[in-house]
């Protein structure tokens, strides 16, 4: 499995559209939670501007695929979306066998 970290900032009806759609959100995240090496807000001065989610995925494919299963996804919630595959080299995310180029 391969990581892909999901920047995803919120469209000016961000505020409403998550306040709507949180509990089938939150359900959606609980029930595929294998899918997740984090998921979380994004803040900016206490106020939610968008979401980061480090997916668990095959592919490019796959990952994409996962993130659109999401309601905020599917509702609009993101305006805009930028992915990246992550490896980890440090810290607590860094697999216990791996080494460092």
């Amino acid at each position: 499995m391969a990581l892909f970290c999901f920047h995803c900032r919120d469209g000016e009806a961000g505020e409403r559209l998550r306040e709507i759609h949180r509990e089938t959100h939150l359900a959606h995240i609980a029930a595929n939670l294998h899918d997740y090496a984090v998921a979380g807000p994004l803040k900016q001065d206490g106020k939610i501007i968008g979401s980061m989610l480090v997916i668990k995925a095959e592919d490019d494919d796959d990952a994409r695929a996962k993130l659109e299963a999401d309601p905020y996804f599917t509702a609009g919630v993101w305006q805009s979306i930028r992915v990246d595959a992550f490896t980890p080299l440090f810290g607590d995310w860094m697999p216990p066998d791996s080494e460092t180029d």
